[in-house]
């Protein structure tokens, strides 16, 4: 895991912003935003209150011209910038998501009169503890509010790297302008280019070297961070030690959980939850994921009977992830249960 909290950094608001990534198995990325303002004290003390009172703020608030630097809430945690893509939490996709209001105008890029210094290389410190790589995966930046900028969903929800907010699918700003790419990384000093891959290790240990952090041992063994931790014991805020020894579980023997069978289940245990289950095996890989969730209590979350308590917990579950309505109620669907598989290292399928 990353920094947290940078130390150089001034603090903003009461601490907490957001909450858990919905996706933390996904890479780390950066939205670069500009806060269409004036710079200078007097406005980083009037704009950092008013993203507090619009409920609007991001992790980070950065003056270009002064190098002064402000932090809203941690970092492993959710921010509050960007508009959501419809059901897609976007500022909780990836490992982090890490939200940088720039006290600056789209019109007039910062890069091209900013003077950075010590707190900007912290920043870019920590952005880079959490393996985001110096890269920017949706390509250009929009050089004006009508000029065209990639607002893949593919790429936002699977590469890592620096993203302006005109690349956000979901969102309409053009933010924050034609800056200099180049200068952001320049100015950070050393780099942190996006490694070659890694051949999976076959062995049935790993041994925790510095620097370490659960993805990316998942990265070099192949096996998910989750199923790591799980295996492992080692639950939130995931810490883990130079030299300790870590037990790895091929990714191949990750549980495969089919909605058929799921549903097949639900229709054979509601109303009357009489032990007439089928699959016991799928719900109970399902009630553990629920479990760790905290939507349902340990008493129920191996019994692998889909009775009331479970659907009451995967609707709840379903709420949280921002369905609603019927959407959110009935029988198991396939676009929920893979967003449940990804937070808790099983395969989701028809």
């Amino acid at each position: 895991m990353g920094e947290i909290w940078i130390k150089e950094a001034e603090r903003l608001g009461k601490g907490t912003i957001g909450g858990a990534m919905d996706s933390p198995s996904a890479p780390g990325r950066v939205v670069w935003h500009t806060t269409e303002s004036g710079h200078g004290d007097a406005s980083f003390k009037n704009v950092g209150q008013y993203l507090i009172n619009v409920s609007a703020e991001p992790h980070i608030l950065y003056d270009p011209t002064t190098d002064r630097l402000a932090q809203y809430g941690p970092l492993n945690q959710s921010a509050r910038a960007l508009r959501n893509d419809g059901l897609t939490r976007t500022n909780r996709t990836g490992k982090a998501c890490i939200q940088i209001e720039v006290l600056a105008r789209a019109g007039k890029p910062f890069t091209g009169y900013w003077k950075p210094g010590k707190n900007f290389k912290a920043l870019m410190r920590a952005i880079r503890s959490w393996g985001v790589p110096d890269v920017w995966p949706a390509g250009a930046l929009a050089s004006s509010y009508g000029s065209g900028s990639s607002r893949n969903r593919t790429t936002w929800a699977t590469k890592g790297g620096h993203y302006g907010h005109c690349n956000i699918p979901g969102n309409d700003h053009w933010d924050p302008g034609a800056i200099s790419k180049t200068a952001i990384f320049a100015a950070a000093g050393g780099s942190n280019s996006k490694p070659a891959p890694s051949k999976p290790s076959t062995g049935s240990v790993y041994t925790v070297k510095a620097g370490d952090t659960l993805s990316g041992i998942g990265a070099k063994t192949g096996v998910k961070w989750q199923t790591i931790a799980s295996t492992n014991g080692i639950k939130s805020p995931y810490i883990i030690k130079v030299g300790q020894v870590l037990k790895l579980k091929a990714s191949s023997s990750k549980p495969t959980v089919s909605v058929t069978r799921l549903n097949a289940a639900r229709k054979a245990d509601i109303p009357a939850a009489t032990g007439h289950t089928t699959h016991p095996a799928d719900v109970k890989v399902v009630e553990a994921a629920l479990k760790a969730e905290g939507l349902l209590a340990a008493k129920y979350a191996a019994d692998g009977s889909w009775g009331t308590l479970t659907d009451d917990a995967y609707t709840a579950f379903r709420r949280k992830m921002g369905y609603s309505g019927s959407a959110a109620t009935g029988s198991v669907g396939l676009e929920s249960l893979k967003k449940l598989a990804a937070r808790h290292g099983f395969t989701a399928k028809a």
